[in-house]
């Protein structure tokens, strides 16, 4: 069963390898992405997609306040956050969102990404 992913970073170059990442790794689809929060939270009302993939600090809205935002006008949506900035505190305020899993940009993002969409999907 195809799934359909939302990325959401305002790093255009980011989206476009998370993306590729996904495409060449799994059978889900990317069904859009972003450049902030708010634009995500207007795609979350248009694609309706079971996972979106959020940065944390990005202009205009930054990923938990998106979150929290994506949790309550689609609360079957799965949220993962990556991020440059990972900390014990970040993960916590994440959690208390929505979010199921926090991964850093700086630890091989590409190889946890895959094996973390599923397992966060499976958990949903």
């Amino acid at each position: 069963m195809s799934h359909k992913v939302l990325i959401v970073d305002d790093n255009a170059l980011i989206r476009h390898s998370v993306r590729a990442c996904i495409e060449r790794n799994t059978e889900w689809e990317v069904c859009g992405e972003a450049e902030n929060g708010r634009v995500a939270i207007e795609k979350v009302k248009q694609l309706h997609p079971d996972v979106v993939l959020l940065d944390w600090q990005m202009p205009v809205m930054n990923g938990l306040d998106a979150a929290r935002e994506i949790t309550r006008i689609d609360p079957s949506a799965t949220m993962l956050m990556i991020t440059l900035h990972d900390s014990p505190g970040l993960t916590a305020d994440a959690h208390a969102v929505g979010i199921k899993e926090v991964l850093s940009k700086s630890d091989a993002v590409v190889d946890h990404l895959i094996s973390s969409l599923r397992n966060a999907w499976a958990r949903s």
